[in-house]
């Protein structure tokens, strides 16, 4: 990375309101590489990743352009877990080479770019940036939020809670842990904070 651009990892876990923080530096005009958007850029036809996926899993999950079959692939591997860690694995190299060469690029000409990676410290890219940011709300409203959310039940909730680690655990190993129980203006305001100690040149709190 660029010595003099600042890489700030901004991670949390399912329905903590990375989002809404996310939103924040887009706003200003900071590049914000999104992992999400890498993930479904490394899948598209042509692409060294999905050639390897159907030379995995079989031409059956491609469709008749090229491109992929989201439908045929979830169906082999979300019933199947070791399916699932299959995939995970086979990317997580592409996925990992793409998201380094657009932060190295943006880094460049940008004095502070934003890493949004959901699994940042399950799969290692704090080693990728400079400081860690993480959108934090007790485990328990967490749970409220996603049930909400998504019209699940309890019992499903704790388990996609449970398939990340725990929010707790990463706030305690963030560099900054944005508080997201308030309000959508509150949470706002704790990003503009931040980055108004950035400009000043102030020590970048906890």
């Amino acid at each position: 990375m660029s010595k003099n651009s600042f890489i700030l990892g901004v991670t949390g876990s399912i329905a903590t309101g990375k989002s809404t923080v996310v939103e924040v530096f887009l706003e200003q005009g900071i590049p914000v590489v999104d992992g999400d958007i890498v993930a479904r850029q490394i899948m598209e036809p042509g692409q060294p990743a999905l050639a390897q996926v159907a030379k995995t899993f079989g031409q059956k999950v491609l469709q008749s352009d090229g491109g992929l079959n989201r439908q045929a692939l979830g169906e082999i591997v979300f019933s199947h877990p070791e399916k699932r860690q299959q995939l995970d694995q086979l990317l997580d190299p592409y996925l990992r080479q793409e998201i380094i060469r657009q932060l190295q690029e943006a880094a460049k000409t940008a004095p502070l770019v934003v890493a949004d990676i959901p699994l940042l410290y399950e799969k290692g890219y704090e080693q990728y940036v400079n400081q860690v940011a993480v959108v934090y709300i007790p485990r328990e409203v967490q749970l409220h939020r996603l049930m909400e959310r998504d019209g699940i039940s309890e019992k499903a909730a704790t388990q996609r809670i449970d398939s990340q680690l725990a929010i707790d655990t990463k706030a305690e190993r963030a560099d900054w842990v944005i508080d997201n129980q308030g309000t959508r203006e509150e949470t706002r305001q704790q990003v503009t904070a931040w980055l108004l100690q950035r400009e000043k040149g102030l020590p970048l709190r906890k």
